[in-house]
Parts: C-alpha cells; sequence; structure tokens
C-alpha cells in the first residue's frame, strides 16, 4: 500500500491562520515532521499515535538536513503511511517544498500540496501594512535575504531590485539588514524610502520598527529586533502609522496567560485568550478520562442532575439519542453545563446562575424530588446527593468519567510560573498542577469560582481575581478587568 504526502502550509505562526484543511491532515495523519516555525497548537490536533519528528532549524543552524528529511518523508509515504510535511508560512514560498515535491515525485509517489498564508503577506498585514495599495504600489516581489551559501554566486538582482515599481518584502535577512539596505541604496533604490521590519510577525509578542531605508538597521538594532522577521521596503510601509490595527488594540497585549486545563478543552479557551492579544502558554495539568459507566433508563427518575460539561458530553454519548432524556426534569449545574447540553438537543428546566453545588441545591429546593439521578465525576463533591438524600428522595449517582493528572515537563512548568497569569477552571486542575509543579508563586493566580478558590487556598495560593460568573466566560471577563488594572511588563 503506498501512503500520501502532504506539503502543508502552518501559517505565519498565529494558529487561528491555520487553514481548515491543515487542521483536517493534522488530524488524521500517521505522521508528521514539522519545522520549528509553526504554531505549537497546530500539534495539538494530531491524533493519539501518530509519529510526530521535529525536523526543524535551531539558531540558523541544521536540526536536521534537508536530506534527511526528504529521506523520511519518502521512506514513509512509501511504507503506505499518511505523511504531513508541516512548515511555517506556505511550502512553496522560501519553504523548499518544491524540493520535497520533486522528490516524491522522482520515487513516484502521491503528493498533495496545502497552501498555507505566507509570512510576507501576513506579518505585513498585521502590522498595518498592505503590501499592495492603490496609488503606492501595484505590484509586490519577495526576495530572500539569506541565499543559499552553496551558491557560486548570488542570484539576487539588487539593480532590478532597485529599480522594481512597487513593494519589496525581504524574508530571513535580519541579520543582513545593513547590506541588504546598502545594495539596494547603491543600486538606485531612494536612500529615504519608507521601509518597517516586522519581528515575530501575527504572534503576541509581535514587534515592528519603521524608518528610512538608509536608517533600517540601525533603527531595528537599537529597537532589539531579531529573527524571525520580515521587511518590508516600499512606500506601503509609512501606512503602518494609520492603520496598525493590533498594537494596543487588544486588552490582553503584552500579557502571557497560562491555561491549565485539560488539553480537550484548553484550545478554546487559549484561543478566545489570543484574540483578546494574550500569549498563551498551555500547560493541561488534568486529563479527562472516561469511565465504562452503564447510565440507567433516566425515564425511571423524576429528576436528572447533570453537574459539568463534561458529564453532559459523555451524558449524551452514553444515551445516544436525545429523545431518551425526554422524561425527567433536567437540572444542570451552572451555565457552562446547560449549554453543553444544549449543544446535544437537550434544554435543562434547572439553571442556577453560579456554577456550584450548593447554587443548585437552593435552586431545586421548592421542586418535588422522589427518585434522582445524578451525573458526575467520580471524584465529585457529594453536596448535591446528599441534599437530596436529606430531602427523602432516593438518589443513583453514576461516574462517567474521571479526572487524572496530566504530566509536563520543567520546560511547561517555568513557562506557567513566568506567566503574569495562571488560570484555574477546576479545583482538580489546581490540585494536580501544584503535586506537578510544587508551586503557585510568580503568576497572578485567577479562579473560575468559589470551589477552586478554596483548593488553592488549601494550597497554600492566594487567588488574586475569582471569576463572579463561574464559566470560562466570567474567568475571561475577569482576567480582563483585572488586566486593565494592572501595568503591562
Amino acid at each position: 500500500m503506498t501512503g500520501v504526502g502532504y506539503l502543508v502550509g502552518a501559517g505565519p505562526g498565529d494558529p487561528g491562520l491555520l487553514t481548515a484543511r491543515a487542521l483536517e491532515l493534522l488530524a488524521s495523519a500517521d505522521v508528521v515532521l514539522h519545522d520549528r516555525l509553526i504554531p505549537t497548537e497546530a500539534l495539538a490536533g494530531v491524533r493519539p499515535g501518530a509519529l510526530v519528528l521535529d525536523v526543524g532549524k535551531v539558531g540558523g543552524g541544521e536540526q536536521v538536513p534537508q536530506e534527511e528529511t526528504t529521506r523520511l518523508l519518502v521512506e514513509h509515504v512509501r511504507a503506505g503511511r499518511a505523511v504531513v510535511r508541516l512548515k511555517g508560512g506556505d511550502p512553496f514560498v522560501f519553504g523548499r517544498g518544491g524540493e520535497e515535491a520533486q522528490a516524491l515525485r522522482e520515487a513516484g509517489l502521491p503528493f498533495e500540496v496545502v497552501p498555507g498564508i505566507t509570512a510576507g503577506v501576513a506579518a505585513a498585514a498585521y502590522a498595518g501594512i498592505p503590501v499592495t495599495h492603490r496609488g503606492l504600489a501595484s505590484a509586490v516581489a519577495f526576495v530572500t535575504g539569506h541565499e543559499d551559501p552553496g551558491k557560486e554566486e548570488p542570484r539576487v538582482d539588487w539593480g532590478g531590485l532597485a529599480h522594481f515599481p512597487g513593494t519589496l518584502v525581504f524574508y530571513m535577512g535580519v541579520r543582513r539588514l545593513a547590506r541588504i539596505a546598502e545594495q539596494l541604496v547603491a543600486a538606485g533604490r531612494d536612500p529615504d524610502e519608507p521601509t518597517a521590519v516586522v519581528m515575530r510577525g501575527t504572534l503576541p509578542g509581535q514587534r515592528s520598527v519603521q524608518a528610512t531605508l538608509a536608517g533600517i538597521a540601525d533603527a531595528a538594532a537599537a529597537a532589539g529586533i531579531g529573527a524571525p522577521a520580515i521587511t518590508v521596503v516600499g512606500p506601503v510601509a509609512a501606512l503602518a502609522d494609520e492603520l496598525d490595527w493590533l498594537a494596543g488594540a487588544r486588552p490582553l497585549t503584552g500579557r502571557t496567560v497560562a491555561v491549565t486545563r485539560a488539553r480537550a478543552q484548553a484550545g478554546t479557551l487559549a484561543g478566545r485568550l489570543r484574540a483578546l492579544g494574550a500569549a498563551v502558554a498551555e500547560t493541561p495539568a488534568i486529563r479527562i478520562e472516561p469511565l465504562d459507566a452503564a447510565i440507567p433508563d433516566p425515564a425511571g427518575y423524576d429528576l436528572l442532575c447533570v453537574t459539568s460539561p463534561n458529564g453532559a458530553e459523555l451524558l449524551l454519548a452514553g444515551v445516544r439519542d436525545a429523545r431518551a432524556l425526554a422524561g425527567p426534569r433536567i437540572a444542570a449545574v451552572g451555565p457552562g453545563t446547560a449549554r453543553a447540553l444544549r449543544a446535544g438537543g437537550v434544554e435543562a428546566d434547572v439553571v442556577p446562575p453560579r456554577a456550584v453545588a450548593e447554587s443548585l441545591v437552593e435552586a431545586l429546593a421548592g421542586l418535588p424530588v422522589e427518585r434522582a439521578l445524578v451525573v458526575r465525576a467520580e471524584e465529585a463533591r457529594d453536596v448535591l446527593p446528599d441534599a437530596l438524600r436529606s430531602r427523602g428522595a432516593h438518589v443513583d449517582e453514576v461516574a462517567l468519567y474521571r479526572t487524572v493528572r496530566e504530566p509536563f515537563d520543567d520546560d511547561a512548568r517555568a513557562a506557567a510560573l513566568a506567566a503574569d497569569y495562571l488560570t484555574f477552571a477546576s479545583a482538580s486542575a489546581v490540585r494536580f498542577f501544584h503535586e506537578a509543579a510544587g508551586s503557585f508563586d510568580g503568576p497572578r493566580l485567577v479562579s473560575i469560582g468559589p470551589v477552586t478558590t478554596a483548593e488553592l487556598r488549601r494550597l497554600g495560593g492566594e487567588p488574586d481575581v475569582e471569576a463572579a460568573e463561574h464559566t470560562p466566560d466570567g474567568l475571561i471577563a475577569a482576567l480582563v478587568a483585572d488586566a486593565a488594572r494592572q501595568p503591562v511588563g
């Protein structure tokens, strides 16, 4: 059996710019060969059991020689595997994707090219620079600022570039910026032409500097601009002051937020934080482990209590048909659990405003209950079932999942403790993070609600922020409000 090689562009760094096709292939790949400059979140979508190999470059040197990368690609495709060759930006724009495609074709192996958004367009756009603009630039040229050192002589036509009637975008040239500017000016380009360098374009740490072409190297050095970066030469670079939509426009710009939720849930929260400008350190402290539990027929109960979004999702998966839940009244522990039920076609009858068991007990106070089924986590507190039993109800409990510790390494621990904010959405995340990290010291601590706060205090932490609404929405709102009161940096 012959596999397929997929040459996939991962975009410039912002995980939100990954294409739908890229995500689809990552979720089904047998092997992923990835570069260094890819969104780390892209690998979160790789299916369990897939072989993931880092073949990127570090510090300008080869981590894995190109020849070895190509050999691995061909070898795994020939063995019948679906192989994603994941590249920063676009595979056919200074990505050596053409060479890898040629190797697959010469080996008689099928391949597909999945374009990505190239940094020369995206980083400029995130800095407020359109690479083409009516009246300023009707053409754009993409140029490598770091030619293959093995070439006998440079192939960059500096005279042609100096007289090119449009925008010049240089990739990988920040270390040679002074030389690039000198060559262009010597060949006839206007030394006073607006020029900009954009570092870490589309990422939370994006920085940019503007100057004239003659002065850009000194300005970039003074600002501490380094790789990865792109350089834009042309009148459009002057539009950055007018069109910069990113800097200062988002409430969490300049903040780093650590997310400790389970990996399956962390992505959504992390994505929303990034959209608000935050750099996100994903440090999942917990993992949700479904249990092989039989769900009794809900028709035999007059009340069904669902105590978490995870429980709601597993309940709906277990009954398979939402109509099976039509008999009993349904109580959800809070708005988040109610939303998870609604997504499966079930509308909860009772939803307290605060997502804690005590609030649900209060909401059920006036409701007659003879038989209740409580769907919960294995380690959940007994507040709700005990309260129902104290009222004379027969209560059955079904644990559909347990929360277990997700190991993380020293780098992840250091990143989390170096963040501006460390967020916790459950007491179990607090407990397991503390077991793994040994401390909460450093960041401002953000708790989703009273139960999580109590666990923090039990382990010696004191939350700086507690959400008024005990949901991810509430956690984000509380964090944003606190960030507005704190100095950046």
